[in-house]
């Protein structure tokens, strides 16, 4: 599969939040949206990576955006994250990794020497048209808000 780039059409997907309310890419026309893949639930990078989010959406919305984070956990795991963490945002439960195979973020990891599959932190901005506007594939997960604003100042 060819890797997605700005410009590109998002992939159409459709999956399931926390509260088991399904999210599609059409529902998500007319916004502009931070799509954001991350491994695992309750892990320490990606809780400063949501925690970094949820502190930095009021900014975040002012700038025009809506944030969704996707990972393989159950909607319940995501309900316990959410509630843990105070998180203000939707998570989409991807068990069967379909959303992130079609955004290109399933791969080939290397964790201690050992290769493996799992997400490849990757956050995708989509325009309101449904279309690719930037990719940051180099994750800051501790300041990925202000990573996210900076690139729009």
């Amino acid at each position: 599969m060819e890797k997605l780039k700005a410009g590109d059409n998002a992939p159409q997907f459709s999956a399931k939040d926390q509260n088991g309310n399904t999210v599609t890419l059409e529902s998500l026309k007319g916004k502009r949206v931070i799509l954001y893949f991350y491994p695992k639930d309750n892990t320490p990078g990606c809780t400063a990576e949501a925690c970094s989010l949820r502190d930095g959406k009021r900014e975040l919305e002012r700038m025009g955006f809506s944030i969704i984070g996707v990972s393989p956990d159950s909607e319940k795991s995501h309900q316990g994250f959410v509630a843990k963490h105070s998180l203000n945002f939707t998570l989409l439960s991807d068990p069967d990794k379909t959303v992130a195979k079609a955004f290109g973020v399933w791969g080939e990891k290397k964790f201690m020497g050992k290769t493996h599959m799992g997400i490849l932190r990757t956050t995708f901005v989509i325009d309101p048209d449904g279309k690719i506007e930037k990719i940051f594939d180099k994750v800051n997960t501790k300041n990925h808000f202000e990573q996210i604003s900076d690139a729009y100042k």
